[in-house]
């Protein structure tokens, strides 16, 4: 994550609590009204989370990322495969992945997943992260970055009227605020990726994996 992102994230955050977002990136209209968020926290589904794993395994992983987010790539395409089969599968492991948008295209990419069956969430987020070239406007020349969403989206075979329709979901762009500022307020969440480990934030950054598995043994029970 780079100053830029970091400076996006603090934008974010700030639009979440005045309680609007600006969509610009992503509209082709950039005078119409940004979106409402309504009071509906308390209606998130108990089964909106993105999980893998036992909930039952005796260690519970948080991370919050950004599919706009290089590091987060880098984590989901070199460390992720050995902390799924290593600590994921075998039960010891609990993983949440929860968005924190660090960019307003990062709220159209989960509007796009989301619309997704959900066994099709993990690998289109990981597709993003493989193709942020073709898509993310951060260090990229995107010209139009809803069209290139929309061209990702394409990929699982969404028309591109739904695509449209999944960008531009006011619900999943509420709990998608929403569930990033209760990171902020709870976690003390301001980057990407930050992982919290057992109700712990253990790291935020490119966490090398001999210091992510040390910590993740350190837990396991003797």
């Amino acid at each position: 994550m780079n100053r830029n992102q970091v400076l996006l994230g603090i934008i974010v955050l700030a639009l979440i609590a005045l309680g609007g977002f600006a969509w610009y990136t992503t509209r082709d209209n950039a005078d119409e009204a940004p979106p409402v968020v309504a009071d509906t926290a308390s209606a998130i589904p108990a089964d909106y989370a993105i999980t893998l794993g036992s909930p039952n395994a005796p260690i519970k992983l948080i991370e919050y990322a950004a599919p706009m987010c290089p590091i987060c790539a880098n984590f989901d395409m070199n460390e992720f495969p050995k902390l799924k089969s290593e600590y994921i599968d075998t039960g010891k492991v609990f993983y949440t992945f929860r968005v924190f948008p660090i960019g307003n295209p990062d709220i159209g990419a989960e509007g796009i997943a989301r619309c997704l069956p959900k066994a099709q969430y993990f690998p289109f987020i990981d597709f993003l992260y493989r193709n942020q070239d073709k898509w993310d406007p951060d260090g990229h020349t995107i010209l139009d970055v809803r069209a290139a969403m929309i061209a990702m989206a394409a990929t699982t075979g969404m028309p591109e009227d739904k695509a449209g329709q999944c960008i531009d979901d006011k619900t999943t762009q509420d709990r998608t605020m929403r569930i990033a500022q209760e990171g902020t307020a709870r976690y003390g969440v301001n980057g990407t990726p930050t992982f919290i480990l057992d109700e712990k934030v253990a790291y935020t950054g490119e966490w090398p994996w001999i210091a992510m598995k040390a910590a993740l043994d350190a837990r396991l029970p003797k």
